[in-house]
């Protein structure tokens, strides 16, 4: 017996050697045992308390269940990583919740505001989980007949209700678009919050609508912009060359266009002049009171950022004040300031201050742009911007898309500024882009209100037409 047990000591010992440090001496004494036949050599502290078989059976399965018990935490943890229900407090789906992302087709039906996350495909819209289709539907519907406060009522009740909408988020990005269309700020923060605290997320930012009045009040089309927005569209290296000037200078012409979008996703590098041209036209536009949409502006900035060090003025000055419009135009004020300082450190000048534009510019992801439309200046003409309002039969946006895309394979109707589009004219469009789409044509919606895309979908746009809501 006494064999066996230092036999098994010695196994003990030798499982937590590679506990041990590399450069740790040895213990005096570790490479023999005292003799067991002398009990003061022992001591009280060299053998394990392990006296019988059945105590080391019982330290054995003890051992075992413990690690049987950290590979379920670990599992648990795994999958509690990779499962978006487990974020929302739900630890697995119900069954009911997996059927119903498989639509009638048999095809899985995305999140909207996830699309980013679901791989490099620009994935469009779906349909609204069964639950809350019923209000979804009801809702465009009271929306597209002009019925605004009965649609906020309907949405409102559901998103509160325990046993209905409360767990699917499409009701409440609805809800958050039709207060922002009514200019209702104090009810969208409300609601936020309440957001917020239920899908355990970052509460969305309150944007009215542009012309969220004449959207509610004002002529269908009239002194409205719709048409193709003129686009820069940056790629490879940002130099002062030819090709760099022919975009920002196209940007910059003379156009109805009260909108002037850029295109930087697809910046790879940057120069000193590249910047200073860039950083000419964006002051330029800025000073003339223009808008701009800013595609890729975060990526822009990561492409700076990596140049400019503080106290290091080789790059010059261009970089660093390029930097500082973009995140003024984009509304970044902490940013903004803490990049001055470093710029006046660097450079030894007071620091710029922060003065908010008169139009702040959207800046989109470029993950959220469709391939075809990032992927240089060949496409960026595709985009066609909507009006804020479109009612009625709208003769004049339907001729105006006709020419717009009779030389094109594809077409880009821009809704970021769509505030309301009524029933007919909704339904017109509909039977506009099916007839369009019938050619072979690939036709694309991009930053439609929530409201606006249910109320498209429920007219069945999106069989022949992929419809992408904007991002909360």
């Amino acid at each position: 017996m006494t064999g066996r047990r230092c036999a098994a000591d010695k196994d003990v010992m030798g499982l937590f050697d590679f506990l041990k440090k590399k450069g740790d001496a040895p213990l005096a004494g570790a490479g023999a045992r005292p003799r067991q036949d002398n009990p003061l050599a022992a001591g009280p502290v060299t053998r394990l308390a392990l006296d019988t078989e059945a105590e080391r059976e019982r330290q054995r399965e003890i051992a075992r269940a413990t690690a049987a018990k950290i590979d379920e935490i670990e599992l648990e943890m795994t999958s509690a990583i990779f499962d978006d229900d487990a974020w929302s407090g739900n630890r697995r789906p119900p069954a009911a919740a997996v059927s119903s992302t498989v639509g009638a087709a048999g095809m899985p039906q995305t999140d909207q505001n996830t699309d980013m996350l679901l791989g490099p495909d620009d994935l469009p819209d779906a349909a609204a989980a069964p639950s809350s289709a019923h209000v979804v539907e009801e809702a465009a519907i009271l929306y597209a007949n002009d019925q605004l406060d009965a649609a906020a009522l309907l949405l409102r009740t559901s998103v509160h209700d325990s046993n209905g909408g409360a767990g699917e988020r499409l009701p409440w990005w609805m809800l958050f678009d039709l207060y922002q269309i009514m200019g209702l700020d104090s009810e969208f923060e409300s609601i936020a919050i309440d957001y917020a605290s239920h899908f355990e997320t970052s509460p969305p930012t309150y944007h009215p609508f542009a012309e969220t009045s004449r959207a509610l009040a004002g002529p269908a089309l009239d002194g409205q912009f719709s048409g193709a927005i003129p686009t820069a569209s940056l790629s490879g290296r940002l130099d002062d060359g030819d090709d760099a000037r022919a975009q920002l200078a196209r940007a910059q012409a003379a156009s109805p266009s009260p909108l002037v979008r850029f295109e930087f996703q697809a910046i790879t590098q940057v120069t000193p002049p590249g910047c200073a041209l860039l950083l000419e036209a964006l002051q330029a536009l800025r000073k003339a009171g223009r808008e701009l949409v800013l595609a890729g502006a975060d990526h822009l900035v990561a492409v700076l950022r990596p140049m400019l060090a503080i106290g290091d003025r080789g790059a010059g000055e261009a970089p660093w004040l390029l930097l500082l419009e973009l995140l003024l135009l984009t509304n970044r004020e902490k940013d903004f300031e803490e990049t001055a300082m470093d710029y006046c450190v660097t450079f030894e000048v007071s620091p710029p201050s922060f003065e908010a534009p008169p139009h702040l510019a959207v800046s989109l992801a470029a993950a959220s742009l469709p391939r075809h439309v990032a992927q240089g200046p060949a496409a960026a003409s595709d985009r066609f911007l909507l009006p804020a309002v479109i009612r009625g039969s709208s003769a004049a946006l339907l001729a105006a898309i006709a020419d717009h895309v009779a030389d094109r394979p594809a077409l880009v109707l821009d809704g970021s500024r769509l505030a309301r589009i009524d029933y007919a004219a909704a339904n017109a469009l509909a039977v506009h882009l099916r007839a369009l789409a019938q050619d072979g044509r690939d036709i694309v919606l991009r930053d439609l209100n929530h409201l606006a895309a249910a109320l498209l979908r429920l007219l069945g746009v999106g069989e022949q037409v992929r419809l992408y809501a904007h991002k909360y």
